[in-house]
């Protein structure tokens, strides 16, 4: 199964006020491995980018102004990620913007192109109920090493997401053999089972008789007939 880890920065929060895409970084995943294979852009918003943004990942619009437009990039970008499944933190915020981006080019929503899309922000929030799920934290909960992190990068989140996603799920592997077409697998018989035996120990005639004695005194007390009672 193909997984893309997909993360983009931005020139805002808010695409309905015309903030773009200034950075989109994906990193495949096949068979819970991270392959090396990665799609990565810096992009051109032509427009400003705010001051609140530039303090979250570092970039202005004077230093993209040299790299190509949304609409340069969208065909290998959507061949990238074509057939895979999203992993995606906050999928709704990167969903709009691409979305947004497409629509500007002709080009039909992300979701047309891809399996599914996997919210990791919500599966967090399932695993770990009512605690902060950001994607600092869950390096930190998850032992992810995340010291280079000092500004938000779409490649460097996207390396960091994959890592945190495959932490989340760990254990959740597909255990289908059929699935695993290249592993031998030896079916197990009664022979190759070492069957332990399970010790029984047989109470003592004293302890049986101080048991017969506790029943009795049941039986008086209750003034009812124990059915455990031997006669």
């Amino acid at each position: 199964m193909r997984y893309i880890s997909l993360d983009t920065e931005t020139t805002g929060l808010n695409v309905d006020l015309g903030h773009k895409l200034i950075e989109i970084g994906c990193i495949e995943i096949i068979d819970r491995t991270l392959t090396g294979n990665k799609f990565h852009k810096f992009i051109n918003p032509n427009r400003e980018i705010e001051l609140s943004a530039t303090k979250i990942h570092g970039m202005r619009w004077d230093d993209l102004k040299k790299y190509p437009l949304f609409k340069d990039v969208a065909d290998e970008f959507c061949e990238f990620v074509k057939g895979a499944i999203l992993i995606i933190h906050n999928a709704k915020f990167d969903l709009g913007f691409l979305n947004a981006e497409l629509s500007f080019c002709g080009k039909p929503n992300l979701e047309s192109y891809t399996d599914k899309v996997i919210d990791s922000l919500s599966l967090a929030r399932v695993l770990h109920p009512g605690k902060k799920n950001s994607l600092d934290i869950l390096c930190s909960r998850y032992k992810i090493d995340n010291s280079e992190r000092t500004l938000h990068g779409a490649l460097l989140d996207s390396d960091l997401l994959a890592k945190v996603y495959l932490a989340m799920t760990r254990g959740q592997e597909n255990l289908n053999i059929q699935d695993r077409p290249n592993q031998n697998f030896k079916v197990l018989s009664k022979e190759d089972i070492n069957y332990r035996k399970v010790q029984t120990n047989m109470a003592s005639e004293e302890e049986n008789n101080c048991h017969q004695e506790y029943l009795q005194r049941m039986e008086k007390d209750c003034e009812a007939k124990v059915l455990w009672l031997s006669k």
